[in-house]
């Protein structure tokens, strides 16, 4: 009669490429079959996305936004997690995976339309800043503020992939993408939709991002175990820890996780990255208020993954002071002329916000959105007409 003892059990190992330096961590094993013309992409990629949430962090505190929440410290996971995808892949986010959007073609202009929800806003300025549309132009759905709910969604995705492959085994093998925080691996969504991807081997990768927090909590508070791959067995799923903070690994990780996704039929896979949440959870959060700021500042300056890519490029002749101080005025520059530009932008028309919810407007629906459009009519010094677009109010 034998008692798994977790104390007894040993905790799972993190898997990594590079070192501090930049350097291979294994001088013995082959070098990451990542061309420097790619490794200088993603780190110009990481680097926009780190100088675009200092700018906008700094544009909500002086009210040119309502909402921000920076990725600082995770750059490399979204960035190098979704240079492994493919063009066809299909995925679903949280709220912090900017360099997601960032490394499938989102430019700077579409960040700013969403985040001053202008005319060019995909989600026609109906949902919180950050919260971004990308499903038609970079296979990505619009994000949801409400916690976990994109990681079901994620199962059914990757259900249809595997029914239209079994229907058509010409067409195009896909794997649907789920990013979440380790906090949102304690909702119920996570683990209905890993315990069903598992039943019905769905092709998808759950990417957990564990940042060591959910919001104020830590993951000390947050669970007993050794982390969240663990879970991942639980359900039984090929599951890996990875550190987060290495694009080599988050990338040769979530390249092997496709490749297994889609064999024998499809099943999923579990992915971990371990990193650490250096910003506040969002511009409504003080973080310093639950943690030490030595312990914030201690980790970005030791364990940052743009100046640990950066070091490898260095070393390599391709990357130099000079180059990086270029770089980062130029994005600087693109950041601050397209968010002036975005602010200048008519806002959307305000008839979208009857728009998407059901096929024919409801009477109910039809009554408010005449109602909508006479109090436009009677108060019209009450209202900037002219930042909208369609007529009277848009409407």
């Amino acid at each position: 009669m034998d008692f798994l003892v977790p104390s007894n059990i040993p905790p799972l190992p993190t898997y990594h490429v590079m070192n501090h330096d930049g350097q291979l961590a294994d001088p013995t094993r082959e070098p990451p079959t990542v061309s420097e013309e790619q490794a200088l992409v993603w780190y110009k990629n990481m680097l926009t996305v780190n100088i675009m949430d200092t700018i906008m962090f700094e544009a909500q505190r002086h009210g040119r936004l309502s909402f921000y929440m920076v990725s600082a410290g995770e750059e490399a996971i979204t960035v190098g997690s979704a240079a492994a995808l493919g063009p066809d892949d299909v995925i679903t986010c949280q709220y912090r995976e900017t360099g997601v959007f960032m490394q499938r073609g989102f430019t700077l202009k579409d960040f700013m339309s969403q985040l001053t929800a202008n005319r060019n806003d995909p989600g026609k300025g109906r949902n919180m800043p950050v919260h971004y549309s990308g499903k038609n132009k970079v296979g990505v759905h619009a994000v949801a503020s409400t916690l976990g709910t994109q990681i079901p969604h994620a199962t059914g995705v990757a259900y249809a992939f595997k029914m239209e492959a079994l229907e058509d085994p010409t067409a195009t093998p896909k794997v649907a993408a789920c990013y979440f925080g380790d906090g949102a691996a304690s909702e119920g969504d996570f683990h209905a939709a890993l315990n069903t991807a598992a039943v019905r081997k769905c092709p998808v990768i759950f990417i957990c991002r564990n940042n060591g927090f959910a919001i104020s909590t830590p993951t000390s508070e947050q669970y007993i175990g050794d982390g969240i791959a663990v879970r991942g067995i639980g359900y039984g799923i090929e599951s890996i820890r990875v550190d987060g903070t290495d694009i080599f690994a988050v990338y040769e990780a979530t390249q092997e996780a496709r490749r297994k996704a889609l064999e024998d039929g499809g099943r999923p896979v579990l992915l971990e990255f371990m990193s650490y949440r250096v910003s506040h959870h969002s511009t409504s959060d003080d973080s310093f208020a639950y943690r030490r700021r030595d312990e914030a500042e201690s980790w970005s300056s030791r364990n940052s993954p743009i100046t640990r890519l950066r070091k490898w490029l260095e070393k390599r002749g391709v990357w130099d002071e000079e180059m990086d101080k270029k770089a980062r005025k130029e994005i600087r520059g693109g950041v601050l002329r397209e968010l002036t530009a975005a602010e200048k932008e008519k806002k959307p028309a305000l008839r979208g916000i009857f728009d998407d919810v059901y096929a024919e407007l409801t009477e109910e629906a039809q009554e408010q959105r005449l109602e909508l459009k006479r109090l436009f009519e009677k108060f019209p010094g009450e209202y900037d007409l002219h930042e909208h677009e369609g007529g009277v109010g848009g409407l």
